[in-house]
């Protein structure tokens, strides 16, 4: 099997860990009560990664090769996950709060760090072949965003939208994810010989990214846009859902199927990964991050201005601007944080790059979203559900013109070098 389908099916089997869940999780929330609690459940994602990543990169690149870190994590991860699935199929219709976000949150704790190192491991795959991770990595990382969507496609099809067998999914691919990395390409560490400052033998060498300018100004906007990135993934399948509660959409198809709606977002992902090339050789990192930051004021916008009736065309609108709001920013800053770190502090530097973004930035995110939409919205019974229903359109536009804000500052502020900056 050639290098780049082995890591081809790592990033298909990672992302599908993720997606088996992240887009239903709050529909599930909301059906047994817990409604109020989705940004606490979708912040602790941001919170683990505030440290587990940086902490992980740094065994990665000191001690434990980085692919058997990978594996140890998702089988961590896994047996969380099924401990919470079965609690909740134990405790229908009286879960305890403080037990079911114990056990998830174990299980996060230990999966957030794995998408930087998934990272690590293919870029350091692809260089010791001699293949250039700008062109080479973006086709193979098109095959995590396929794993996201077969699984949400699952889980939806599965009927598991509302109920925690999503959690079971969720950790059975991460127990086959442990087992297949017994077969990925070995990752060097750096055993130190001669005398090492304690910052490099902490690994905390990848702080001192800080004391350049740009990257300080890269890492600081990179965060401030990470608050945009866990909202829709933990709110959007809550709100087409809530048009069930109007009898004029209760039977449309995004609101019967909000995850294979929400799925279009993914499969425009895979179209705009394979862009990042293109769009990186020719406008630079900050043009591509510019990109990303105005689709983000689209994909807020068009959830506003849309419905699952005669306005679901805004929806899917918002949907196919997604692929270019996550890709252009999470993918493109990724890369460009490898291209401008040395080698020994790879897996470090995709672990600082995660906490800025999916750590600080996406708790601030998460807790915010859920402060504003608590503030718009109520929990409404109908039938046998429950769903939060209310001025829904406020919270996206407020959304969207944060998001307009961080664009035309970034817009101001970051000025990268010519040259190696730009790629």
């Amino acid at each position: 099997m050639s290098l780049k389908v082995r890591l081809a099916l790592m990033n298909f089997l990672e992302f599908a860990v993720w997606g088996a869940y992240l887009t239903s999780m709050g529909r599930y929330l909301g059906n047994i009560g817990m409604s109020t609690d989705i940004g606490l459940f979708y912040s602790m994602q941001g919170l683990v990664s505030i440290f587990m990543p940086a902490l992980m990169g740094i065994i990665a690149d000191r001690w434990i090769q980085a692919q058997k870190l990978l594996g140890l994590c998702h089988l961590v991860a896994g047996v969380f996950m099924i401990l919470a699935a079965l609690y909740g199929m134990l405790s229908v219709g009286d879960a305890s709060f403080t037990i079911l976000f114990a056990l998830y949150s174990c299980s996060v704790a230990f999966y957030m760090p794995t998408l930087a190192l998934s990272n690590s491991v293919a870029y350091n795959a692809l260089t010791q072949v001699g293949m250039d991770t700008v062109k080479d990595f973006p086709p193979i990382r098109v095959f995590g965003t396929i794993g996201f969507i077969c699984s949400m496609w699952f889980v939806d099809l599965m009927g598991f939208q509302a109920n925690q067998n999503q959690f079971i999914v969720s950790g059975v691919l991460s127990v086959i994810l442990f087992l297949y990395t017994f077969s990925l390409p070995k990752c060097p560490i750096v055993k130190g010989g001669e005398k090492r400052s304690l910052t490099y033998a902490l690994g905390l060498k990848a702080f001192t990214l800080f004391r350049q300018k740009n990257m300080v100004i890269f890492f600081v906007f990179s965060m401030l846009l990470g608050v945009s990135l866990q909202i829709t993934n933990g709110f959007a399948n809550p709100f087409i859902s809530s048009f069930a509660a109007m009898p004029e959409y209760a039977n449309t198809f995004g609101v019967q199927h909000a995850n294979i709606l929400i799925s279009l977002s993914q499969i425009s992902e895979t179209c705009c990964i394979l862009l990042i090339p293109y769009f990186m050789k020719r406008y630079g990192i900050k043009n591509v991050m510019l990109i990303a930051m105005f689709a983000w004021v689209l994909r807020f916008g068009f959830f506003g201005l849309g419905n699952p009736g005669d306005g679901v065309w805004m929806f899917v609108l918002s949907m196919l601007v997604y692929g270019v709001a996550f890709d252009f920013f999470n993918v493109s800053g990724s890369l460009y944080v490898d291209n401008n770190t040395d080698a020994s502090i790879r897996s470090s530097a995709q672990g600082l790059f995660f906490l800025m973004t999916n750590g600080i930035g996406a708790t601030i995110g998460t807790l915010s979203a859920q402060a504003v939409i608590n503030a718009f919205t109520t929990g409404k019974q109908v039938g046998d559900n429950f769903y939060t229903v209310g001025d829904w359109q406020t919270c996206w536009f407020i959304f969207a013109g944060y998001a307009l804000l961080i664009c035309i500052a970034f817009a101001l502020i970051f000025r990268p070098k010519n040259g190696r900056a730009e790629i």
